[in-house]
């Protein structure tokens, strides 16, 4: 397994965190990053972690270094390929901590990876900052590894988001009663579709179609005819990126209209409003932002500026306060001490491009559960806490002639 510089498929620039434009006089704080660059979530990998990666460190090291006491030193990143597969992430922790001993770590992306890596990252002490996961009974999880820290919540937070949206529709004569579901059939699709389904149930809809599919399989022609052929008023997907690209492109071709539709991970992708341009209008996604606010706007600039593409409309910025929250961390403990900056973690309260982030027992309770598409722009339309900038939902219009 080599380390390597990304393609232009990946990143359209080289990950150039190094020492480029500044003069440092002190050791580099070596930061390991296993995370997919191929495989089925490669592609969320490369539009969400891997580019807030290059942004932050690049910025780090413009502004003279990572604060560590009182030496200000430049961050080099040791990253690896893990194939979007949990036996190759956890080779390369267990490589990264014994091997190239690096001082810190990100954690890779998607539930299903960090799940499979935490007992390794806990049995070295590294924090665990999760930006592109969540599951439940996280409460259980963080008494026995508490040093992971979950951004995103709860799934149960993301199921109830999505149904008290239809709720809502619903109860406003907007929608009707009948619910198509599918879910990807890995951690994530697994974990979501164990508190939606109930949560739909226990809202008084009707699921007149349901079922699930593997990682990676992207003939879903005939999971949108099925559930085409079910007549329901609201489609929900619990997807990965390629998968919500696909669910997309299937329903508009076989012009399968609903009043609401829903993809999951994939859906906040900047590039999936891109793909599908005023078709996209009206489709519900997972999570969402504040896309008023002057902060996301600002970062969403530096985001273009320093990696050539556009941060998504949830995860980019969950991805970046991450590393916001660890830079932080160091600097208030002012030293690499992992068991100090756990610590930090747990009790400190964080300036990010999402606002103040403080856990509770290791959770962050403010996060955006819904957000929609329209004229190409992503407004959140319903979150946990006290996040401010929701707009009300509409209904999506008929997919439009091709």
């Amino acid at each position: 397994m080599l380390r390597r510089s990304f393609n232009l498929l990946m990143l359209s620039a080289a990950l150039a965190v190094g020492t480029a434009g500044a003069s440092f006089g002190q050791e580099a704080v070596r930061i390991g990053v296993s995370a997919a660059k191929t495989g089925p979530v490669a592609g969320g990998a490369s539009g969400v972690l891997w580019p807030n990666i290059k942004l932050w460190a690049e910025k780090v090291n413009k502004a003279g270094g990572l604060k560590v006491g009182d030496e200000m030193r430049p961050v080099e990143i040791v990253e690896y390929d893990d194939k979007s597969s949990p036996e190759e992430a956890v080779k390369n922790i267990q490589r990264l901590a014994t091997e190239d001993k690096v001082d810190l770590l990100i954690p890779p992306y998607s539930t299903g990876l960090n799940l499979a890596t935490a007992p390794l990252i806990a049995k070295y002490g590294y924090p665990q900052i999760v930006s592109t996961g969540n599951a439940n009974d996280l409460e259980q999880f963080v008494e026995r590894w508490p040093n992971t820290f979950w951004l995103l919540g709860q799934a149960q937070g993301l199921a109830n988001g999505i149904v008290g949206t239809l709720k809502d529709l619903r109860d406003a004569g907007k929608i009707g009663n009948k619910v198509a579901l599918v879910n990807v059939s890995d951690a994530f699709g697994l974990e979501m579709i164990k508190t939606g389904k109930p949560a739909l149930q226990e809202a008084g809809f009707e699921i007149v179609y349901e079922t699930s599919y593997p990682l990676g399989n992207q003939d879903l022609a005939p999971v949108i005819a099925s559930a085409k052929a079910a007549n329901p008023d609201a489609f929900v997907a619990y997807s990965y990126p390629p998968d919500s690209f696909a669910l997309t492109e299937q329903a508009q071709l076989q012009k399968f209209d609903v009043n609401a539709f829903y993809v999951s991970v994939g859906g906040n992708l900047d590039g999936f409003g891109k793909r599908f341009g005023p078709a996209a209008n009206g489709i519900l996604i997972m999570g969402g932002v504040n896309a008023g606010d002057p902060d996301f706007q600002a970062y969403r600039k530096e985001h273009l500026d320093a990696t050539g593409q556009e941060a998504d409309w949830w995860a980019s910025p969950v991805a970046y306060a991450s590393l916001e929250i660890l830079q932080q961390a160091v600097e208030r403990v002012g030293s690499l001490d992992k068991e100090a900056i756990n610590k930090e973690i747990q009790t400190g309260t964080f300036k990010t491009v999402l606002g103040d982030i403080h856990f509770e027992d290791n959770i962050n309770h403010n996060n955006w559960t819904v957000g929609q598409w329209n004229n190409g722009v992503v407004n959140g339309v319903r979150a946990t806490g006290t996040l401010q900038g929701a707009v009300e939902p509409v209904v999506k219009p008929a997919w439009p002639a091709n």
